[in-house]
């Protein structure tokens, strides 16, 4: 219902004060060919604060230079998820509904955005983002991803706006934007292309304009401490690339304010300080390239006067001074393989700076929108798959653009706008003739002007002005822009839309220079100067001056200039032709996408709220089509609307439709519009909508709803207070239902809490019914804490503490839990782990707190074997043997196999000791690795004990033990071992501590072992 009424309040404020306002949709207008009823629909809307009027599905916005508060989130909520034409038209308007049919169809959209500088375009595009950023879904990576989106917008207002003429924010590059969505709605990347900056501004301005905003924001933001490391002064004026628009300051603007805003938006992009700082380094070097004079000698040679200036750019740019300085004054040619030095005249070395400090800012600016995609570029691999996301495009480009001097930059912006007007028609009529598919109405064909032999003039391979162009530039000999005008001539002299002074008429020539050459746009006639254009079209920089370039240590510099590109031989193509091969991929783009479009006006060249300068905005009216458009929407029906809304409004008019409708829809509109009366050429059935043919008819029925409701108003009383009556009923019911809910549940609540205290109570007394669910609660409580926090390791002994009740219980869950995971643990075990862990345990019981070594022991594996032996044995090892006279080390390999252990050299057996003959193990307890194999001394077959030396002792020892099966005969001994010489005879090791491991004969025929000490 709130919905329907506000359907119906916006209808009749748009419909009923028609006389006032005009009407919200210029499809409405009756006299829909008449420019100046046009224009005057536009006024009446300006003067009332109502800046949107729709074409159709087309937006024209009219810029009121003043705040309005229409952009609160209020507005935003208000525009959220409402049909297109169910509310006043708004930018939000469109920006829902583009969102909505890029979820509802899934297909991606584009949002086009044009007209003159001023118009506020930029504006508009901020707003689109904004409402996305604010009303999409969000967390915090993709609020993040929102804030780097906005924060991009001073950034590229900083680098690629200028004051011009007739805006003081104008941006100098044409913008489209990408914008991707996932499955949920929710921004999750972008992506930014940038057409046509106009470099020729950063050493040129007319009078009255600006240089880049952002020379001037760093002159006077700027931090002292950083104007001194970029060697700058504050003062514009000192500077020559800033003075020629004499306007260095600005009323409307605060270059120190939007200085904070930039350097504040730059981290948040993703730019490091280092990256920051060289950019700056970047932005001094074209001020001090601007700087940099030449003079003239005696015999014509040019040399530079300002070393000063070079020595500042050899530091910000990270090249060599002498080296840029040769390149500044001479050029390096090519001829038949051989390279070549030639000076430069004094206007050519003016060329090669100017040139310079084009490509550097140029290069620069498309670094800095590359680095801005890679911040906004999208990061989950999850939404790269076109059925995960989808995309809204935003186009801010330049509109057509008619200065009193029109050159090389007006012509690429007004063949823009001609390929953009092209799409714009053919877009329109498609879509209306879906529309009417779709409904099932027969479409009639609609007459209309195709600027297609317009676009084909400029860019028609061999034959178009941009092929002419690049082969005068590439032509040998002396070229210049007349023989390029004469050219055109010969090529398109008898071309309809093409005239220049020599092929016009007397009256023409009159107001036409021999210079100029004119183009009948879709949108009247333009006159273009042809000086400049080989040098623009050229945009070429000296070979030497690239060399320089590439050998920069400015990171931001390297990328710019490659070292390919001076390598590279071939010719890169001319400005005009890329701007041609850039502008066809982004009619691909376009084309690609679901078009929506805002048409922005700015109703007066002062910046002056509520004036409204009606032969400029005829003007912008025409050079933006608009009439063109409403001609083209109005072949066919003035109103379409789908059969639940108009029957909603307009079933008061017929007895048989008030005060509802019961059958099919409609059915309903085609008894509705027999009874007012509707003529069959007058309107059209669809599927799903009526169309109506004339605005007269629609405004004939909104006159008779209007005069229908006094009457209206009677029976909606009587009906509201029937409704009132039957709401109270309902609302009482209900009220009763929910109190005794209520109630019943505080008795069920005061129940349970007397059961708990009188369990607690009796809780230490047996079970019985007074403790019962008090005891059950405690046991269940204890239970559930003790599934939550059961411990996940054997070596966890961690248990939650249980109440007395259940304590007994507790102790038998926690070794039955125990019994589990040591099961579990040890099914898991594979059989060389589980031998590792044995032999791990067995050295643990022989020698933990007995013997020094074994600590650093406890985290080294044991091996299979650390000697690779012929023999079938099951570990093997290097060893010393020392003689049991004379202590002469002898080295050998020990062999262990099941049931003895060999002393081999080489391959030969030296002694064979049988493990059941063993009769103990001896080893000290300091860190050396002597130990002792005693052996019976009576059997002559084991030649009686065996002192060995191993640096594996620990190792070797454990795996001997246990394979002897004698772990228990294994003896470590504090301070001297005693073994057997010979029958009847002793021999002794001494072990003592000492700095460095050593084993040698001692006093008294002892063998001395000093170990080394560990600490």
């Amino acid at each position: 219902l709130v919905s329907l009424r506000r359907v119906r309040l916006v209808m009749e404020s748009a419909l009923t004060a028609r006389d006032r306002v005009g009407v919200q949709d210029f499809v409405l207008l009756e006299n829909y060919n008449s420019e100046a009823a046009f224009i005057e629909n536009l006024r009446r809307r300006f003067r009332e604060n109502l800046i949107y009027t729709y074409i159709g599905s087309v937006l024209v916005s009219v810029n009121p230079y003043k705040e309005l508060e229409i952009y609160s989130k209020p507005q935003m909520e208000r525009y959220r998820g409402v049909s297109f034409y169910e509310i006043s038209p708004h930018i939000y308007a469109v920006s829902d509904n583009t969102y909505r049919a890029m979820r509802t169809e899934r297909k991606d959209q584009c949002i086009l955005i044009s007209g003159e500088s001023g118009a506020g375009k930029t504006e508009a595009s901020k707003k689109i983002l904004l409402y996305y950023a604010v009303t999409c879904p969000t967390n915090d990576h993709m609020a993040a991803l929102g804030d780097r989106l906005l924060q991009s917008n001073p950034v590229l207002e900083a680098f690629g706006n200028a004051k011009t003429l007739r805006n003081d924010n104008s941006s100098r590059f044409g913008k489209y934007m990408d914008v991707q969505f996932d499955f949920r709605g929710a921004p999750v990347g972008g992506h930014i292309l940038n057409y046509l900056l106009e470099k020729s501004r950063v050493v040129h301005q007319n009078h009255g304009e600006r240089n880049f905003h952002i020379f001037y924001q760093l002159l006077d933001g700027g931090e002292d401490d950083l104007l001194i490391t970029l060697d700058l002064e504050r003062n514009p004026q000192k500077y020559q690339y800033l003075v020629k628009g004499n306007c260095p300051r600005l009323s409307s603007v605060s270059d120190k304010n939007n200085w904070k805003v930039v350097m504040k938006a730059l981290p948040v992009i993703g730019f490091t300080e280092e990256e920051v700082q060289k950019l700056l380094n970047i932005i001094a070097s074209v001020l001090h390239l601007g700087n940099t004079q030449f003079g003239e000698g005696e015999e014509g040679e040019t040399y530079i006067t300002t070393e000063t200036q070079i020595h500042h750019l050899s530091k910000l740019m990270g090249v060599d001074g002498s080296a840029l300085g040769e390149a500044l004054t001479h050029k390096k040619l090519t001829a038949k393989g051989e390279e070549m030095i030639s000076p430069l005249s004094f206007e050519q070395a003016l060329s090669a700076r100017d040139a310079l400090a084009k490509a550097v800012y140029g290069r620069t600016f498309t670094w800095l929108v590359e680095k801005i995609n890679q911040s906004l570029a999208l990061k989950d691999e999850l939404y790269h798959s076109s059925k995960g996301s989808s995309v809204i495009g935003l186009l801010d480009i330049y509109g057509f653009e008619v200065l009193q001097h029109n050159s090389f930059e007006q012509f690429c912006i007004n063949y823009c706008n001609e390929k953009l007007q092209q799409l714009f028609i053919e877009l329109t009529l498609r879509s209306e003739q879906e529309e009417y598919e779709t409904e099932g109405i027969a479409w009639e064909t609609v007459q209309y002007f195709d600027n297609k032999i317009i676009c084909d003039l400029i860019e028609e391979k061999h034959k178009g002005i941009i092929s002419i162009l690049d082969e005068e530039c590439l032509r040998p000999g002396e070229t210049c822009d007349v023989s390029f005008l004469e050219k055109l001539e010969d090529a398109l002299g008898g071309h309809p839309h093409f005239v220049t002074h020599k092929l016009a008429n007397g009256k023409t020539r009159r107001v036409m220079s021999r210079e100029e050459f004119r183009l009948l746009h879709y949108a009247g006639e333009v006159n273009y100067n042809v000086n400049g254009f080989l040098d623009k079209n050229n945009d070429s920089l000296n070979r030497n001056l690239k060399e320089v370039m590439c050998q920069s240590d400015n990171q931001i510099l390297q990328h710019c200039f490659r070292r390919e590109e001076v390598i590279d031989q071939k010719r890169p193509e001319m400005a005009a032709t890329q701007f041609k091969n850039s502008l066809m991929k982004l009619m691909e783009i376009l084309m690609s996408k679901e078009p929506s479009y805002v048409r922005c006006i700015k109703p007066n060249d002062a910046k002056q709220p509520g004036r409204f300068d009606e032969v400029l905005v005829r003007h912008q009216v025409k050079y933006l089509g608009l009439m063109e458009n409403l001609r083209v929407r109005r072949a066919g029906f003035a109103y379409r609307r789908r059969f639940e809304a108009f029957l909603q409004r307009y079933k008061p008019l017929c007895p048989e439709t008030w005060p509802n409708w019961h059958g099919r829809l409609s059915d309903g509109v085609s008894t509705l519009v027999s009874h007012l009366g509707y003529k069959p050429e007058e309107y059209k059935l669809g599927r799903s909508k009526i169309f109506i043919r004339f605005p007269k008819t629609l405004f004939t029925t909104e006159d008779a709803l209007e005069a229908k409701k006094p009457e209206i108003g009677c029976l909606g009383v009587l009906y509201m207070h029937v409704c009132v009556c039957v709401v109270i009923v309902i609302q009482s019911g209900w009220r009763g239902m929910k109190a005794r809910r209520r109630a019943k549940r505080r008795r069920q609540a005061a129940e349970l809490i007397r059961r708990f205290i009188k369990g607690f109570i009796y809780r230490h007394e047996e079970y019985c019914p007074e403790n019962e669910y008090f005891l059950d609660h405690v046991r269940y409580s204890f239970l559930k804490n003790l599934r939550q926090n059961l411990p996940k390791s054997v070596l966890d002994k961690n248990w939650p503490t249980p109440p007395p009740l259940v304590a007994e219980a507790s102790e038998h869950l926690r070794r039955m839990h125990m019994r589990n995971m040591t099961l579990k643990y040890c099914r898991r075990v594979q059989p060389e782990w589980k031998k590792q862990m044995m032999q791990k345990v067995e050295a643990s019981k022989i020698f933990k707190d007995q013997k020094d070594s074994y600590p650093q022991s406890v985290g080294r594996l044991f091996l299979d074997s650390s000697h690779v032996s012929p023999f079938a044995s099951q570990y093997g090892v290097s060893v010393i043997k020392y003689d049991r006279r004379g202590f002469k080390p002898r080295p050998r390999q020990l062999l262990l196999t099941n049931t003895f252990a060999v002393l081999v050299d080489r391959t030969k057996i030296k002694q064979r000791m049988d493990y059941s003959a063993m009769r103990g193990i001896s080893v000290s307890s300091l860190s050396d690795g002597v130990f002792v194999v005693h052996m019976p001394s009576e059997d002559n077959k084991q030649k009686g004990d065996v002192v060995l030396h191993c640096s594996h002792v620990i190792e070797l020892v454990t795996k001997l033990a246990m394979m002897a099966n004698k772990v228990s005969y294994v003896n470590i001994s504090p301070g001297s071992i005693r073994f057997a010489v010979a029958r009847g005879k002793e021999g002794i090791i001494d072990f003592v501590r000492g700095s460095e491991l050593k084993v040698a004969k001692g006093k008294r025929g002892h063998l001395l072992v000093v170990s080394q000490r560990l600490y």
